[in-house]
């Protein structure tokens, strides 16, 4: 499927207030990278670290809070990602696309979390990474698996072509990255009804694959019927509706 990225800045940047509250998972992810991170990276300074798809910035406060970093370089595809971040010397803004940048050079530490699946050639993110990174410079990222919001897939047939693990390993070992860490999970979400999940979608921007969709009544109502059969009774006998994320973490390392 070939991703318009003005669509997915538009979808976004629509988002972008709401995004904050809704992501949680968004969010979780972020810590869970942060937490591996804290575990391999062998130094809490780092010279010139370069994020990938900053967003509202995550990521990127757990980076400042938790490393001394000299350099901060922040991509996103359009510039009000801005507002989220105090001006500061060590910040540079890298604003558009990443398959069309030029990235930093000598870089320490190459970090994205839930952005590189929207990137149409994964395996040239990779090649230019393992260039712009120092020798035993780090390139940690989450990004999304296959069974990622498998729900709405199934029912709408929209969706981004996510990677399997192995095709990622594959890829960076081809790059001649060092794995330390690739692990992949199920996360759950539960809503109390079908709808609740598309306004979450919206709410975090997620919706921006589906730019050929357009909702009738009656295709909603098709929808909202279908979803039952992802759904589940507590003991209360409460309906919950389920969605799916499917988070993949990565700890690489440049090799000499």
């Amino acid at each position: 499927m070939k991703i318009d990225k003005s669509q997915v800045a538009q979808r976004f940047e629509k988002a972008a207030k709401s995004y904050t509250e809704h992501a949680v998972v968004q969010k979780q992810i972020c810590q869970n990278l942060m937490g591996l991170m804290q575990e391999h990276l062998c130094k809490n300074s780092l010279d010139r670290v370069f994020e990938i798809g900053c967003g509202s910035g995550n990521l990127s406060h757990l980076l400042m809070q938790n490393f001394q970093i000299k350099q901060l370089f922040l991509n996103d595809l359009y510039p009000e990602v801005q507002q989220h971040f105090q001006a500061k010397e060590n910040l540079e803004w890298q604003i558009g696309d990443v398959e069309q940048l030029d990235f930093p050079s000598s870089l320490s530490l190459i970090a994205s979390s839930s952005a590189l699946q929207w990137v149409g050639d994964i395996e040239a993110i990779f090649k230019k990474s393992a260039a712009a990174l120092i020798e035993n410079g780090y390139f940690c990222f989450s990004t999304f698996g296959q069974q990622n919001l498998q729900e709405i897939k199934a029912l709408t047939g929209q969706g981004l072509d996510y990677l399997s693990i192995e095709s990622i390993q594959q890829k960076l070992m081809q790059q001649n990255f060092e794995i330390l860490h690739l692990s992949e999970n199920i996360e759950t979400l539960t809503f109390s009804n079908p709808k609740d999940v598309l306004q979450h979608l919206k709410a975090t921007g997620v919706t921006a694959t589906a730019s050929q969709h357009r909702w009738s009544k009656q295709s909603l109502q098709q929808f909202y019927q279908d979803y039952q059969q992802f759904s589940e009774l507590d003991q209360c006998g409460q309906r919950h509706y389920q969605l799916s994320y499917h988070p993949i973490y990565c700890i690489a390392r440049s090799k000499p």
